[in-house]
C-alpha cells in the first residue's frame, strides 16, 4: 500500500491565525487548493482552515428556539453554541474559523489510513508531520490520483 510520502505535496502554503478571510480566499483561490496548515509564529501546526469554513462562515445565523415558564426565558439549545454561531458570522480572520486541534498523518501513513480518517472526520486536506514538524500536506485529490 502506498504511504504519505509518496503522494504528499512538500511545498506547503501556510496561513497565521491573524491571516484575514479576504487574504485566505485569495490563497485558495488563485492556488486552486481546498485547505492549508495554521500555524503559529514558530511553523508549529494548529489546525487546519479550508473551503468549507469560508463558506460556512457565509451560512446564516441560527437562533435557538425558546420557551417561557413563569416569565424566564429558557433555550432549548447550549447558549455556548449561540456564542460560537456569532463568532463565526462576524469572523474576520482565520483565528475565528479554523479547525482545531489539527487531524495529522505521518509520512509512513498508510493511504487507507487517510482515505479512512478524511472519510470519518469529513476532512479534505491533512498536514503531514515529521517529528512535529511540518513537512507535507495530503489532500482528497492526492488520495484520488494515487488510483490511477
Amino acid at each position: 500500500m502506498p504511504k504519505v510520502s509518496e503522494i504528499m505535496t512538500r511545498e506547503v502554503i501556510t496561513v497565521q491565525p491573524d491571516t484575514t478571510l479576504r487574504e485566505l480566499a485569495q490563497i485558495l483561490s488563485y492556488r486552486n487548493i481546498n485547505g492549508v496548515p495554521v500555524v503559529d509564529d514558530h511553523g508549529n501546526v494548529l489546525g487546519v482552515v479550508c473551503e468549507s469554513d469560508l463558506v460556512n462562515q457565509n451560512k446564516p445565523l441560527h437562533i435557538p428556539t425558546v420557551f417561557v415558564i413563569l416569565d424566564s426565558v429558557i433555550p432549548l439549545e447550549n447558549p455556548w453554541r449561540l456564542q460560537k454561531e456569532f463568532k463565526r458570522l462576524t469572523a474576520t480572520i482565520v483565528e475565528d474559523i479554523y479547525s482545531r486541534p489539527a487531524v495529522f498523518v505521518e509520512p509512513d501513513t498508510d493511504l487507507t489510513e487517510v482515505a479512512r480518517l478524511m472519510s470519518d472526520r469529513k476532512l479534505y486536506s491533512l498536514p503531514v508531520l515529521d517529528g512535529g514538524k511540518l513537512v507535507g500536506i495530503v489532500g482528497k485529490g492526492d488520495v484520488i490520483r494515487s488510483l490511477i
